[in-house]
């Protein structure tokens, strides 16, 4: 099964839960699935909770999930004039300076 293929098992949908991404249509949230491996379940542990669940649906969520973040723009920021970062100036111990 291709990519595409396996992505059409993630579907969005405004009433079902406030249009998160979910396992096909059913309210079990893509990012529900990845925190669960994130934290340790393995796809065992993660079938297992989900006894519906298929292989092929985990496998469309890896790529949803890793299609998601390659859009994504990165940006520089500072932390001047964040709580605890070190003010203008001061040394910062932790970078050898």
């Amino acid at each position: 099964m291709g990519d595409d293929q396996l992505l059409e098992r993630i579907t969005v949908n405004a009433r079902v839960l406030g249009g998160k991404p979910v396992v096909r249509g059913q309210r079990l949230a893509v990012e529900h699935l990845m925190g669960m491996m994130l934290t340790g379940d393995t796809i065992q542990d993660v079938l297992a909770a989900y006894p519906w669940l298929e292989l092929a649906d985990l496998h469309a969520c890896l790529i949803y999930t890793g299609r998601s973040v390659a859009g994504e723009r990165v940006y520089p920021f500072s932390l001047h004039g964040v709580a605890n970062a070190p003010a203008p100036g001061h040394l910062d111990p932790a970078r050898g300076h």
